[in-house]
C-alpha cells in the first residue's frame, strides 16, 4: 500500500487525468441513456426484429449502405433524416432499430426519431460494425 500511494504522489496530474477520462465516460454513457434510451445489442436487436417485427433504419451514407448493411435495412442518412421520415413506418408503434457505422450517431438519430412521434426508437450499440462482430449476417443487395 506504501508503495501504491507513492506512485500515486510522483504521478498526481496522471491519476487526475485518468479520473477525468473516467468522468467523461461515463457521463456521455449517462447522456445517451438520457437522450436517446438505451442503447440495444446486436443480439437483442436480432430478437426485436424476429418477435416484433422492427423496422431497420441505417442512418450511414448511401455509399456505405451498398458495400454492406442488414437484411431489409431502409437507408435513409442522418442528415436527411427529418426530411424523409415520410418513408418510415406509418405505424408510429412499431419498434425501430437506428444503426450507423459504430454506433456514435445513432442515439441522435433516435432522439430526432422520437421527437417525430415514433414511440419505440432503440439506437443499436456498435453500429453495424458490432453487428459484424457478432457473426450476423450482411447483405449488399
Amino acid at each position: 500500500m506504501a508503495q501504491f500511494l507513492l506512485f500515486f504522489h510522483h504521478h498526481t496530474l496522471l491519476f487526475s487525468a485518468f479520473g477525468v477520462v473516467l468522468v467523461l465516460f461515463i457521463a456521455n454513457e449517462l447522456y445517451g441513456i438520457v437522450s436517446a434510451g438505451p442503447r440495444i445489442s446486436a443480439p437483442e436487436a436480432v430478437r426485436l426484429i424476429n418477435d416484433r417485427d422492427a423496422l431497420i433504419l441505417d442512418i450511414r451514407s448511401a455509399a456505405d449502405f451498398k458495400k454492406n448493411h442488414l437484411l431489409g435495412a431502409l437507408n435513409i442518412p442522418a442528415a436527411k433524416l427529418k426530411e424523409h421520415a415520410g418513408e418510415l413506418a406509418k405505424d408510429k408503434q412499431r419498434p425501430v432499430i437506428v444503426y450507423c457505422a459504430m454506433g456514435g450517431s445513432s442515439p441522435e438519430a433516435a432522439k430526432t426519431l422520437r421527437a417525430l412521434g415514433y414511440s419505440e426508437v432503440h439506437p443499436m450499440r456498435g453500429g453495424i460494425n458490432g453487428w459484424v462482430n457478432s457473426n450476423l449476417p450482411v447483405t449488399t443487395k
